[in-house]
């Protein structure tokens, strides 16, 4: 075969995966068969001439990176893998959307079926994807000698529309341009409709010149011509030092009756229109999920030679070895996922220490860890300063030169999290800061990673009013509550240094992501070095009989360890329970939960939030001093005072519920 020579063959795999999705919708009832039939020539020519993957093997390390950032069209995408040989069996494309599948509605992270991401959330896949190509290009340069690349891959992505609409792609694609991630490229399904029809209607943006100000290298291609999609890819590789756009004119629903309308987005053809579609292409009209010889012939062929491009890397991995047997200890260490033995022990201990915040005790903490763990990579958005996010041995990513390990987002919080995300599924284990108030803009990102189940630490400062003069726009007061309602995420909210060195050895040792929430404000080193922290919650200070329980978190268990000392000189006797966090507290057993919260002593809360969800810990008979309103603008001290922090108030509380 010549390079750029297209046959009928090409064509006939073409058509059989865009009908094989059309079916998948059809038999679902349910789906999006446009985009399937609109990028079934896009996909082929990139699976079958450009992809470097094992469908035998989805985790080689060293594959090309496929991303459906439209994954509304995951029809797709499990027609690809099936037809490709992955371990996806017609019998699941069968199954699209239902119960118990592995082929649901978007894309659903797992590598072992060749879904390199979630994606659905229309803009998190292409944001995504840019993490993905700046970890190639980080992991490149740490790993690759001269003659001897084993980190040499490309990250592919189909996007929409809707993907290049949405904010995180603004931000990201900014900052990949920015960089020059040279092995990004985007294929973009220029169809011009969206869900209310033609795109018009609401957009008049010149996407590719929006590109070019970025500073990608842009191309365009008739999305149904295979030589002209082949030769706009060979171009795009060839530039090296942009990410590349390539604008696929292509028509939604491409052969249906219903092609180039807004209808056939979201709503599948109907047997009519399905068999109608399927004569077009010269299929059995009455056929049902049918794979011509030919096509599978096809297909074979390109699974043999994936195989075969792994092999050929496992021989420059063996060279490698030889070559390089440190560096390719290091490599094992990091494909593992396994942190360097005995990291911990540089954790500092900050008993005894003077008055600290947080947020400087975790710049401490990485100051120690950063140097003994390759894979980690931090970065902030725009506030290194402020999240003490950079380690004094860090050095930081910049354009043409990736060896560093320190990420300078800019004014990206959303863009920040998606590329996160990307860096944690290249096996990196990043980091990034921005003020707790703004993990609303990080959020889609945090659903992203806790759905993957992906090793992604947010650090949150300026946790509460305690940020003072910057009033009411800058504190938050609702954030902690909407972090710890989401499924699988940790949040943490340390006391002191002690309970925040913990903090970071719990969020290291996750597999899932991690939110630490972190002071502005100075707080006493109250806690032994040794700490429960990984148990959410512990007794922190007892009496032999409590008549109240105080529990508290972050800032507010000093002000009721003082609380205990006033009762104490009353003849109340109080029990103090330090609770960093409520996932890690709820995961231990009802017994040692127990153990904590007394049955039939009455609990009094304090945290500078809502108190929405408190009442489970404290009961019914129970109180929470927080905050359900907004801010002020006012220095600290002040604004504890007026809301109702001070000893007094947490006495008075407490002596309330005891009578």
């Amino acid at each position: 075969m010549t390079i750029n020579s297209y046959s009928e063959t090409d064509q006939l795999c073409a058509n059989t995966i865009r009908l094989l999705a059309a079916d998948a919708v059809q038999e679902a009832n349910s789906g999006h068969p446009g985009l399937p039939l609109g990028t079934a020539d896009i996909a082929t020519v990139l699976w079958t001439r450009f992809l470097k993957h094992n469908p035998a093997n989805p985790r080689w390390q060293n594959r090309d990176r496929f991303i459906l950032s439209a994954g509304h069209g995951s029809a797709l995408l499990y027609a690809l893998l099936h037809t490709s040989g992955y371990p996806l069996s017609l019998e699941e494309v069968k199954n699209f959307r239902q119960w118990g599948s592995h082929t649901a509605g978007h894309p659903e992270y797992d590598l072992n079926l060749g879904i390199e991401l979630t994606t659905g959330p229309l803009g998190q896949g292409i944001s995504t994807a840019v993490g993905m190509a700046l970890g190639e290009e980080i992991v490149a340069a740490r790993f690759n000698q001269p003659d001897l690349p084993i980190v040499d891959h490309y990250t592919y992505v189909l996007a929409s529309d809707g993907d290049l609409m949405e904010g995180s792609s603004h931000e990201t694609c900014a900052l990949a341009g920015h960089l020059g991630l040279g092995k990004l490229i985007v294929l973009y399904d220029d169809n011009h409709i969206s869900i209310d029809g033609d795109t018009n209607k609401s957009d008049s943006t010149n996407t590719l010149k929006r590109f070019e100000a970025y500073g990608w290298h842009t191309l365009t291609a008739d999305g149904h011509d295979m030589p002209a999609i082949d030769d706009a890819i060979r171009a795009a590789q060839a530039e090296t030092e942009k990410p590349t756009i390539i604008a696929c004119r292509t028509i939604i629903g491409y052969g249906s009756p219903q092609q180039n309308t807004s209808g056939v987005h979201g709503s599948p053809l109907g047997e009519e229109g399905l068999a109608a579609t399927k004569e077009h292409f010269g299929f059995p009209p009455d056929s049902r999920f049918y794979i011509p010889k030919e096509a599978k012939t096809r297909f074979a062929e390109v699974k043999a030679a994936g195989a075969e491009k792994e092999k050929k890397w496992d021989t420059l991995l063996t060279a490698y070895r030889a070559a390089k047997p440190d560096l390719a200890a290091e490599w094992d260490t990091f494909v593992s996922g396994n942190l360097p033995s005995g990291w911990e022990t540089t954790l500092p201990d900050f008993t005894d220490q003077k008055a600290i915040a947080t947020r400087k005790t975790s710049g401490m903490v990485l100051d120690e860890i950063v140097p003994r763990i390759p894979i980690l990579l931090g970065g902030s958005a725009d506030l290194t300063g402020s999240n003490l996010t950079k380690a004094k041995p860090a050095t930081s990513v910049s354009p043409g030169d990736f060896s560093g390990n320190y990420i300078h987002y800019g004014i990206r919080e959303l863009g920040m999290g998606a590329i996160m995300n990307g860096l944690a599924l290249q096996g990196l284990r990043p980091f990034g800061g921005t003020f707790m108030v703004f993990s609303d803009y990080v959020r889609p990102a945090i659903r992203q990673a806790a759905m993957m189940n992906i090793p992604v630490t947010y650090v949150f400062t300026h946790d509460s009013i305690g940020l003072g003069e910057d009033g009411p726009t800058h504190q938050p007061i609702e954030q902690l509550t909407a972090l710890r309602v989401m499924p699988n995420l940790v949040t943490l909210r340390p006391c002191d240094g002690n309970e925040t060195a913990q903090a970071w050895k719990i969020a290291l040792e996750r597999q899932g992501p991690t939110a630490l929430v972190l002071t502005r404000q100075g707080l006493p080193q109250i806690t032994p070095v040794d700490n429960d922290t990984a148990k959410g919650a512990y007794v922190l200070a007892d009496v032999s009989s409590p008549d109240v329980i105080l529990l508290a978190t972050g800032s507010e268990v000093p002000l009721i360890l003082e609380a205990k000392k006033a009762l104490a000189k009353e003849g109340i006797a109080a029990r103090v329970v330090s609770m960093p966090s409520w996932e890690l507290f709820d995961a231990q057993s009802e017994e040692y939960r127990q153990s904590v919260l007394l049955s039939g002593v009455p609990r009094l809360a304090v945290e500078t939030g809502a108190t929405f969800a408190w009442s489970r810990y404290v009961g019914d008979n129970g109180d929470v001093i927080g905050i359900d309103h907004f801010g002020a603008s006012a220095p600290a001290e002040i604004l504890f005072e007026k809301f109702g922090f001070s000893v007094e108030n947490v006495v008075e509380k407490a002596k309330n519920l005891i009578s």
